[in-house]
Protein backbone atom coordinates (compact mmCIF):
# COMPACT_ATOMS: atom_id res chain seq x y z
CA UNK A 1 0.00 0.00 0.00
CA UNK A 2 2.55 2.33 1.04
CA UNK A 3 3.94 1.70 -2.41
CA UNK A 4 1.14 3.07 -4.14
CA UNK A 5 1.60 7.05 -5.09
CA UNK A 6 -1.05 9.67 -3.31
CA UNK A 7 -2.09 10.84 -6.65
CA UNK A 8 -3.47 7.04 -7.30
CA UNK A 9 -5.47 7.46 -3.89
CA UNK A 10 -6.23 10.80 -4.94
CA UNK A 11 -7.68 10.45 -8.22
CA UNK A 12 -9.21 7.36 -7.32
CA UNK A 13 -11.00 9.75 -4.55
CA UNK A 14 -11.86 12.31 -6.75
CA UNK A 15 -13.69 9.55 -9.11
CA UNK A 16 -15.72 7.83 -6.32
CA UNK A 17 -17.02 11.67 -5.73
CA UNK A 18 -17.62 11.55 -9.41
CA UNK A 19 -19.84 8.40 -9.83
CA UNK A 20 -21.48 9.10 -6.54
CA UNK A 21 -22.50 12.68 -8.26
CA UNK A 22 -23.26 11.20 -11.54
CA UNK A 23 -25.61 8.50 -9.76
CA UNK A 24 -27.37 11.03 -7.86
CA UNK A 25 -28.26 13.40 -10.90
CA UNK A 26 -29.08 10.05 -13.12
CA UNK A 27 -31.41 9.35 -10.24
CA UNK A 28 -33.42 12.81 -10.47
CA UNK A 29 -33.05 12.51 -14.33
CA UNK A 30 -34.93 9.36 -14.14
CA UNK A 31 -37.71 10.60 -12.05
CA UNK A 32 -37.98 13.29 -13.67
CA UNK A 33 -37.83 11.47 -16.93
CA UNK A 34 -40.86 9.22 -16.02
CA UNK A 35 -43.07 11.64 -14.95
CA UNK A 36 -42.58 13.51 -18.46
CA UNK A 37 -43.77 9.97 -20.09
CA UNK A 38 -46.30 9.62 -17.76
CA UNK A 39 -47.89 12.39 -18.80
CA UNK A 40 -47.41 11.38 -22.42
CA UNK A 41 -49.01 8.60 -21.61
CA UNK A 42 -52.38 10.28 -20.41
CA UNK A 43 -52.03 12.60 -23.23
CA UNK A 44 -51.62 9.67 -25.61
CA UNK A 45 -54.64 7.51 -24.11
CA UNK A 46 -56.79 10.31 -24.41
CA UNK A 47 -56.15 11.07 -27.81
CA UNK A 48 -59.51 11.14 -29.95
CA UNK A 49 -60.87 8.69 -27.17
CA UNK A 50 -59.29 5.86 -28.73
CA UNK A 51 -60.00 2.92 -26.09
CA UNK A 52 -59.17 -0.06 -28.16
CA UNK A 53 -55.14 0.29 -27.64
CA UNK A 54 -55.00 1.61 -24.58
CA UNK A 55 -52.56 -1.78 -23.27
CA UNK A 56 -50.52 -1.82 -26.07
CA UNK A 57 -49.96 2.35 -24.99
CA UNK A 58 -49.43 1.24 -21.48
CA UNK A 59 -46.98 -1.71 -22.44
CA UNK A 60 -45.10 0.75 -25.48
CA UNK A 61 -44.39 3.37 -22.28
CA UNK A 62 -43.70 1.53 -20.17
CA UNK A 63 -40.60 -0.74 -22.40
CA UNK A 64 -39.58 3.06 -23.07
CA UNK A 65 -39.20 3.59 -19.32
CA UNK A 66 -37.21 0.69 -19.01
CA UNK A 67 -34.84 1.50 -21.90
CA UNK A 68 -34.15 4.88 -20.63
CA UNK A 69 -33.31 3.66 -16.96
CA UNK A 70 -30.99 0.77 -18.34
CA UNK A 71 -29.35 2.34 -20.84
CA UNK A 72 -28.73 5.53 -17.80
CA UNK A 73 -27.10 2.83 -15.68
CA UNK A 74 -25.16 1.29 -18.35
CA UNK A 75 -23.73 4.71 -19.24
CA UNK A 76 -22.53 5.36 -15.48
CA UNK A 77 -21.31 1.62 -15.35
CA UNK A 78 -18.92 2.42 -18.60
CA UNK A 79 -17.83 6.02 -16.80
CA UNK A 80 -17.07 4.43 -14.13
CA UNK A 81 -14.85 1.99 -15.32
CA UNK A 82 -12.95 4.76 -17.32
CA UNK A 83 -12.53 6.34 -13.84
CA UNK A 84 -11.03 3.27 -12.24
CA UNK A 85 -8.78 2.57 -14.88
CA UNK A 86 -10.45 -0.49 -16.72
CA UNK A 87 -8.59 -1.86 -19.79
CA UNK A 88 -9.52 0.18 -23.07
CA UNK A 89 -10.34 -2.78 -24.93
CA UNK A 90 -12.99 -4.37 -21.90
CA UNK A 91 -14.00 -0.99 -22.38
CA UNK A 92 -14.61 -0.42 -25.97
CA UNK A 93 -16.15 -4.00 -25.76
CA UNK A 94 -18.53 -2.63 -23.19
CA UNK A 95 -19.86 0.16 -25.82
CA UNK A 96 -20.35 -2.33 -28.12
CA UNK A 97 -23.04 -4.21 -25.96
CA UNK A 98 -24.30 -1.04 -24.68
CA UNK A 99 -24.88 -0.15 -28.75
CA UNK A 100 -26.41 -3.71 -29.34
CA UNK A 101 -28.87 -3.33 -26.27
CA UNK A 102 -30.12 0.11 -27.56
CA UNK A 103 -30.41 -0.97 -31.51
CA UNK A 104 -32.47 -4.25 -29.72
CA UNK A 105 -34.58 -2.13 -27.18
CA UNK A 106 -34.58 0.80 -29.61
CA UNK A 107 -36.00 -2.11 -32.38
CA UNK A 108 -38.31 -3.72 -30.04
CA UNK A 109 -39.73 -0.30 -28.94
CA UNK A 110 -40.26 0.82 -32.48
CA UNK A 111 -41.78 -2.44 -33.15
CA UNK A 112 -44.55 -1.76 -30.38
CA UNK A 113 -45.23 1.88 -31.42
CA UNK A 114 -45.73 0.43 -35.07
CA UNK A 115 -48.34 -1.44 -32.99
CA UNK A 116 -49.84 1.11 -31.58
CA UNK A 117 -50.07 3.32 -34.72
CA UNK A 118 -51.65 0.50 -36.91
CA UNK A 119 -54.27 -0.40 -33.95
CA UNK A 120 -55.18 3.50 -34.13
CA UNK A 121 -55.68 3.57 -37.28
CA UNK A 122 -58.00 0.83 -37.01
CA UNK A 123 -59.67 2.23 -34.44
CA UNK A 124 -60.28 5.09 -36.21
CA UNK A 125 -61.39 3.78 -39.49
CA UNK A 126 -63.84 2.02 -37.84
CA UNK A 127 -65.63 5.15 -37.24
CA UNK A 128 -66.03 6.54 -40.64
CA UNK A 129 -66.85 2.96 -42.52
CA UNK A 130 -70.19 3.84 -42.07
CA UNK A 131 -69.78 5.56 -45.26
CA UNK A 132 -71.30 3.45 -48.30
CA UNK A 133 -68.35 4.57 -50.57
CA UNK A 134 -65.94 3.55 -47.80
CA UNK A 135 -67.35 0.37 -46.16
CA UNK A 136 -66.78 -2.02 -49.04
CA UNK A 137 -63.34 -1.22 -49.28
CA UNK A 138 -62.85 -1.12 -45.67
CA UNK A 139 -64.45 -4.55 -45.11
CA UNK A 140 -62.09 -5.91 -47.87
CA UNK A 141 -58.71 -4.63 -46.62
CA UNK A 142 -59.21 -4.85 -42.69
CA UNK A 143 -58.43 -8.37 -43.54
CA UNK A 144 -55.15 -7.15 -44.39
CA UNK A 145 -54.32 -5.45 -40.89
CA UNK A 146 -53.36 -8.36 -38.97
CA UNK A 147 -51.03 -9.49 -41.93
CA UNK A 148 -49.89 -5.72 -42.02
CA UNK A 149 -48.77 -5.84 -38.31
CA UNK A 150 -46.82 -8.92 -38.60
CA UNK A 151 -44.59 -7.98 -41.67
CA UNK A 152 -44.10 -4.76 -40.45
CA UNK A 153 -42.65 -6.13 -37.04
CA UNK A 154 -40.95 -8.94 -39.12
CA UNK A 155 -38.90 -5.87 -40.99
CA UNK A 156 -38.14 -3.82 -37.60
CA UNK A 157 -36.76 -7.59 -36.24
CA UNK A 158 -34.66 -8.07 -39.49
CA UNK A 159 -33.72 -4.91 -39.61
CA UNK A 160 -32.27 -4.29 -35.68
CA UNK A 161 -30.83 -7.90 -36.50
CA UNK A 162 -28.71 -6.44 -39.43
CA UNK A 163 -27.80 -3.34 -37.60
CA UNK A 164 -26.61 -5.21 -34.16
CA UNK A 165 -24.04 -7.29 -36.80
CA UNK A 166 -22.77 -4.25 -37.91
CA UNK A 167 -21.10 -4.02 -34.66
CA UNK A 168 -19.62 -7.39 -34.57
CA UNK A 169 -16.92 -7.67 -37.53
CA UNK A 170 -17.34 -11.29 -37.66
CA UNK A 171 -20.89 -11.35 -38.60
CA UNK A 172 -20.81 -8.13 -40.60
CA UNK A 173 -20.39 -10.02 -43.82
CA UNK A 174 -24.33 -10.95 -43.49
CA UNK A 175 -26.09 -7.71 -43.47
CA UNK A 176 -26.72 -8.09 -46.63
CA UNK A 177 -28.87 -11.00 -46.54
CA UNK A 178 -30.94 -8.73 -43.73
CA UNK A 179 -31.68 -6.38 -46.85
CA UNK A 180 -32.35 -9.23 -49.17
CA UNK A 181 -35.07 -10.45 -46.32
CA UNK A 182 -36.67 -7.09 -45.82
CA UNK A 183 -37.33 -6.61 -49.81
CA UNK A 184 -38.69 -10.27 -49.62
CA UNK A 185 -41.28 -9.07 -46.67
CA UNK A 186 -42.23 -6.21 -48.42
CA UNK A 187 -42.93 -8.06 -51.86
CA UNK A 188 -44.98 -10.34 -49.93
CA UNK A 189 -46.87 -7.47 -48.43
CA UNK A 190 -47.30 -5.48 -51.18
CA UNK A 191 -48.59 -8.56 -53.77
CA UNK A 192 -51.33 -9.63 -51.00
CA UNK A 193 -52.14 -6.10 -50.92
CA UNK A 194 -52.51 -5.51 -54.66
CA UNK A 195 -54.35 -8.79 -55.61
CA UNK A 196 -57.08 -7.65 -52.36
CA UNK A 197 -57.22 -4.76 -54.52
CA UNK A 198 -57.68 -5.81 -58.32
CA UNK A 199 -60.35 -8.57 -56.53
CA UNK A 200 -62.42 -5.77 -55.23
CA UNK A 201 -62.18 -4.04 -58.28
CA UNK A 202 -63.32 -6.85 -60.74
CA UNK A 203 -66.32 -7.24 -57.93
CA UNK A 204 -66.67 -3.34 -58.16
CA UNK A 205 -66.90 -2.70 -61.58
CA UNK A 206 -67.81 -5.83 -62.91
CA UNK A 207 -71.36 -6.50 -61.64
CA UNK A 208 -72.97 -3.22 -62.36
CA UNK A 209 -75.19 -4.03 -65.44
CA UNK A 210 -78.84 -4.47 -65.29
CA UNK A 211 -79.03 -6.99 -67.91
CA UNK A 212 -79.54 -10.13 -66.41
CA UNK A 213 -77.55 -12.38 -68.97
CA UNK A 214 -74.68 -10.20 -69.32
CA UNK A 215 -74.88 -10.00 -65.14
CA UNK A 216 -74.68 -13.74 -65.52
CA UNK A 217 -71.75 -13.63 -68.22
CA UNK A 218 -69.57 -11.31 -65.66
CA UNK A 219 -70.28 -13.96 -62.88
CA UNK A 220 -69.06 -16.57 -64.53
CA UNK A 221 -65.60 -14.82 -65.98
CA UNK A 222 -65.05 -13.13 -62.40
CA UNK A 223 -63.62 -16.17 -61.24
CA UNK A 224 -61.15 -16.60 -64.47
CA UNK A 225 -60.56 -12.63 -64.31
CA UNK A 226 -59.51 -12.58 -60.62
CA UNK A 227 -57.35 -16.24 -61.12
CA UNK A 228 -55.36 -14.57 -63.61
CA UNK A 229 -54.81 -11.22 -62.87
CA UNK A 230 -53.40 -13.16 -59.01
CA UNK A 231 -51.48 -15.35 -61.61
CA UNK A 232 -49.87 -12.32 -62.77
CA UNK A 233 -49.17 -10.26 -59.98
CA UNK A 234 -47.54 -13.69 -58.07
CA UNK A 235 -45.14 -14.03 -60.81
CA UNK A 236 -44.13 -10.35 -61.18
CA UNK A 237 -43.69 -10.68 -57.31
CA UNK A 238 -41.69 -14.22 -57.80
CA UNK A 239 -39.40 -12.20 -60.63
CA UNK A 240 -38.71 -9.36 -57.54
CA UNK A 241 -37.35 -11.72 -55.02
CA UNK A 242 -35.31 -13.96 -56.97
CA UNK A 243 -33.90 -10.48 -58.19
CA UNK A 244 -33.91 -9.00 -54.12
CA UNK A 245 -31.71 -12.50 -53.35
CA UNK A 246 -29.42 -11.58 -56.74
CA UNK A 247 -30.80 -14.02 -58.39
CA UNK A 248 -30.76 -13.97 -62.45
CA UNK A 249 -34.59 -14.90 -63.35
CA UNK A 250 -33.75 -15.85 -67.09
CA UNK A 251 -31.93 -19.08 -66.58
CA UNK A 252 -34.64 -19.93 -64.20
CA UNK A 253 -37.80 -19.40 -66.08
CA UNK A 254 -36.14 -20.95 -69.38
CA UNK A 255 -35.99 -23.92 -67.39
CA UNK A 256 -39.15 -23.72 -66.26
CA UNK A 257 -40.46 -23.19 -70.22
CA UNK A 258 -39.26 -26.25 -71.25
CA UNK A 259 -39.92 -28.20 -68.17
CA UNK A 260 -43.77 -27.03 -68.92
CA UNK A 261 -43.51 -28.24 -72.40
CA UNK A 262 -42.40 -31.62 -71.82
CA UNK A 263 -45.17 -31.73 -68.86
CA UNK A 264 -47.51 -30.46 -71.52
CA UNK A 265 -46.58 -33.35 -73.77
CA UNK A 266 -47.72 -35.67 -71.76
CA UNK A 267 -50.76 -34.14 -69.94
CA UNK A 268 -53.51 -34.49 -73.11
CA UNK A 269 -56.04 -35.03 -70.98
CA UNK A 270 -55.21 -31.51 -69.31
CA UNK A 271 -54.78 -29.87 -71.95
CA UNK A 272 -57.94 -30.93 -73.17
CA UNK A 273 -59.60 -30.13 -70.37
CA UNK A 274 -58.63 -26.48 -70.60
CA UNK A 275 -59.01 -26.01 -74.11
CA UNK A 276 -62.97 -27.40 -73.35
CA UNK A 277 -63.07 -25.45 -70.52
CA UNK A 278 -61.95 -21.91 -72.70
CA UNK A 279 -64.69 -23.09 -75.27
CA UNK A 280 -67.50 -23.30 -72.70
CA UNK A 281 -66.64 -19.66 -71.36
CA UNK A 282 -66.62 -17.75 -74.93
CA UNK A 283 -69.52 -19.72 -76.39
CA UNK A 284 -71.61 -19.07 -73.24
CA UNK A 285 -72.77 -22.65 -73.52
CA UNK A 286 -73.69 -22.27 -69.92
CA UNK A 287 -73.23 -19.87 -67.15
CA UNK A 288 -73.02 -19.93 -63.53
CA UNK A 289 -76.72 -19.85 -62.06
CA UNK A 290 -78.01 -21.85 -65.39
CA UNK A 291 -79.86 -25.33 -64.53
CA UNK A 292 -77.90 -27.52 -66.73
CA UNK A 293 -78.22 -31.49 -67.29
CA UNK A 294 -75.20 -33.52 -68.76
CA UNK A 295 -74.65 -37.09 -68.68
CA UNK A 296 -75.69 -38.41 -65.40
CA UNK A 297 -75.27 -35.02 -63.89
CA UNK A 298 -77.92 -32.23 -63.41
CA UNK A 299 -78.54 -29.21 -61.38
CA UNK A 300 -77.39 -25.61 -61.10
CA UNK A 301 -74.07 -24.66 -62.38
CA UNK A 302 -71.97 -23.03 -58.94
CA UNK A 303 -68.98 -21.90 -60.93
CA UNK A 304 -66.75 -22.55 -63.99
CA UNK A 305 -63.01 -22.88 -64.05
CA UNK A 306 -60.58 -23.26 -66.89
CA UNK A 307 -60.55 -27.42 -65.94
CA UNK A 308 -63.71 -28.41 -64.06
CA UNK A 309 -67.22 -27.68 -63.67
CA UNK A 310 -69.26 -27.46 -60.62
CA UNK A 311 -72.61 -28.32 -60.42
CA UNK A 312 -75.46 -28.59 -57.45
CA UNK A 313 -78.02 -31.30 -57.97
CA UNK A 314 -81.49 -30.81 -56.41
CA UNK A 315 -80.31 -33.27 -53.98
CA UNK A 316 -77.37 -30.99 -52.65
CA UNK A 317 -74.66 -33.09 -53.85
CA UNK A 318 -71.89 -31.14 -55.74
CA UNK A 319 -70.54 -33.06 -59.19
CA UNK A 320 -67.32 -31.54 -59.99
CA UNK A 321 -66.72 -32.50 -63.89
CA UNK A 322 -63.80 -32.29 -65.86
CA UNK A 323 -64.47 -30.02 -68.69
CA UNK A 324 -62.99 -32.28 -71.30
CA UNK A 325 -65.71 -34.65 -70.58
CA UNK A 326 -68.50 -32.83 -70.93
CA UNK A 327 -70.25 -33.86 -74.27
CA UNK A 328 -73.82 -33.02 -74.49
CA UNK A 329 -75.35 -30.28 -72.71
CA UNK A 330 -79.35 -29.70 -72.31
CA UNK A 331 -79.62 -26.08 -70.91
CA UNK A 332 -83.11 -25.33 -68.98
CA UNK A 333 -81.55 -21.66 -68.43
CA UNK A 334 -81.56 -19.99 -72.35
CA UNK A 335 -84.11 -17.86 -72.95
CA UNK A 336 -87.43 -20.20 -71.68
CA UNK A 337 -88.02 -23.63 -70.69
CA UNK A 338 -91.26 -25.79 -69.85
CA UNK A 339 -92.32 -27.20 -66.76
CA UNK A 340 -93.92 -29.97 -67.67
CA UNK A 341 -96.19 -32.01 -65.36
CA UNK A 342 -98.44 -35.58 -66.28
CA UNK A 343 -100.89 -36.54 -64.14
CA UNK A 344 -103.40 -39.41 -64.11
CA UNK A 345 -107.02 -39.56 -64.33
CA UNK A 346 -109.48 -42.75 -64.52
CA UNK A 347 -110.88 -43.61 -67.72
CA UNK A 348 -114.53 -42.96 -66.90
CA UNK A 349 -113.64 -38.97 -66.10
CA UNK A 350 -114.93 -36.42 -68.34
CA UNK A 351 -112.09 -34.77 -70.22
CA UNK A 352 -113.32 -31.83 -71.04
CA UNK A 353 -114.47 -31.28 -67.51
CA UNK A 354 -110.60 -32.11 -66.53
CA UNK A 355 -108.81 -30.21 -68.87
CA UNK A 356 -110.95 -26.94 -67.80
CA UNK A 357 -110.26 -27.57 -64.41
CA UNK A 358 -106.34 -27.63 -65.46
CA UNK A 359 -106.56 -24.61 -67.54
CA UNK A 360 -108.20 -22.85 -64.64
CA UNK A 361 -105.02 -24.22 -62.67
CA UNK A 362 -102.86 -22.64 -65.50
CA UNK A 363 -104.46 -19.15 -65.22
CA UNK A 364 -104.42 -18.82 -61.15
CA UNK A 365 -100.79 -20.04 -61.43
CA UNK A 366 -99.78 -17.44 -64.27
CA UNK A 367 -101.36 -14.40 -62.13
CA UNK A 368 -99.54 -15.89 -58.69
CA UNK A 369 -96.13 -16.89 -59.75
CA UNK A 370 -94.04 -14.12 -61.61
CA UNK A 371 -91.94 -16.64 -63.13
CA UNK A 372 -94.60 -18.19 -65.64
CA UNK A 373 -94.73 -17.13 -68.63
CA UNK A 374 -97.89 -18.02 -70.32
CA UNK A 375 -100.83 -19.85 -69.25
CA UNK A 376 -100.58 -23.85 -68.78
CA UNK A 377 -101.48 -26.42 -72.02
CA UNK A 378 -103.18 -28.88 -72.31
CA UNK A 379 -101.05 -31.26 -74.83
CA UNK A 380 -103.97 -33.95 -74.59
CA UNK A 381 -103.68 -37.69 -73.82
CA UNK A 382 -100.12 -38.89 -73.69
CA UNK A 383 -100.67 -42.37 -73.25
CA UNK A 384 -103.54 -45.14 -71.88
CA UNK A 385 -102.37 -46.85 -69.12
CA UNK A 386 -103.69 -50.16 -67.41
CA UNK A 387 -105.70 -47.87 -64.75
CA UNK A 388 -105.16 -44.39 -65.66
CA UNK A 389 -105.61 -41.78 -68.79
CA UNK A 390 -102.03 -40.01 -68.60
CA UNK A 391 -102.46 -36.57 -69.48
CA UNK A 392 -99.35 -34.27 -70.48
CA UNK A 393 -99.62 -30.72 -69.28
CA UNK A 394 -96.72 -27.43 -70.40
CA UNK A 395 -96.16 -25.02 -68.85
CA UNK A 396 -93.76 -22.07 -70.31
CA UNK A 397 -91.63 -20.46 -67.57
CA UNK A 398 -88.59 -18.62 -67.18
CA UNK A 399 -85.11 -20.10 -66.92
CA UNK A 400 -83.99 -22.09 -64.22
CA UNK A 401 -87.61 -21.77 -62.74
CA UNK A 402 -89.03 -25.28 -64.32
CA UNK A 403 -88.83 -27.24 -60.65
CA UNK A 404 -90.24 -24.85 -58.60
CA UNK A 405 -93.17 -24.40 -60.88
CA UNK A 406 -93.73 -28.13 -61.20
CA UNK A 407 -94.12 -28.96 -57.89
CA UNK A 408 -96.39 -25.87 -57.14
CA UNK A 409 -98.78 -27.19 -60.06
CA UNK A 410 -98.76 -30.66 -58.12
CA UNK A 411 -99.85 -29.42 -55.14
CA UNK A 412 -102.35 -27.47 -56.91
CA UNK A 413 -104.14 -29.89 -59.48
CA UNK A 414 -103.86 -32.88 -56.49
CA UNK A 415 -106.06 -29.80 -54.23
CA UNK A 416 -108.41 -28.78 -57.04
CA UNK A 417 -109.07 -32.40 -58.43
CA UNK A 418 -109.75 -33.57 -54.84
CA UNK A 419 -111.99 -30.77 -54.27
CA UNK A 420 -113.93 -30.89 -58.00
CA UNK A 421 -114.40 -34.85 -56.95
CA UNK A 422 -111.68 -36.16 -60.01
CA UNK A 423 -110.44 -39.32 -58.88
CA UNK A 424 -106.34 -39.91 -59.82
CA UNK A 425 -106.46 -43.84 -59.83
CA UNK A 426 -103.69 -46.01 -58.40
CA UNK A 427 -102.61 -49.52 -59.08
CA UNK A 428 -104.51 -51.76 -56.83
CA UNK A 429 -103.43 -55.80 -55.64
CA UNK A 430 -105.53 -58.70 -54.47
CA UNK A 431 -103.44 -60.97 -52.24
CA UNK A 432 -104.93 -64.29 -51.74
CA UNK A 433 -104.37 -66.52 -48.96
CA UNK A 434 -105.14 -69.71 -49.28
CA UNK A 435 -105.48 -72.35 -46.19
CA UNK A 436 -103.11 -75.16 -45.96
CA UNK A 437 -103.98 -78.47 -45.82
CA UNK A 438 -104.80 -80.19 -42.45
CA UNK A 439 -101.64 -82.66 -43.16
CA UNK A 440 -99.37 -79.24 -43.37
CA UNK A 441 -100.96 -78.09 -40.42
CA UNK A 442 -100.36 -81.16 -38.80
CA UNK A 443 -96.28 -80.74 -39.92
CA UNK A 444 -95.93 -77.38 -38.66
CA UNK A 445 -96.97 -78.51 -35.50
Amino acid sequence: MSGIPSEFWTGLLVGALKIILVSVAAHYFIKLNSKILDKAQIKSKAYKNLKSNNETIDNFFFRLQKIIKNSIIFLILIYAMNLLFFPERFINNMYVVLKIYLIASGGILLARAATVVVDSLEDLSKRHRYREDYLEWYNRLNSLLPLFRRCLEYIIYVWITSLAMLQISFFSKYVPFGTAAVQIIGIFFITRMVVEILKLFVDKYMMKSENELLNKQRRTLIPIMKSFLQTIVYFIALILTLRALKINPVPILAGAGIFSLVIGMGAQSLINDIVAGIFILFESIFLVGDYIETGSSHGVVESIFLRTTKIRDPNGQLHILRNGQINEVENYSKGYTFAVVEVGVAYDSDLEYVFQVLNDIGKRIKEKNPSVLEELVVRGIKEFGESELLIRTVTKVRPGHHLSVVFELRNMIKNEFDLKGIEIPFARRVVIIKNQSETEQKKNI
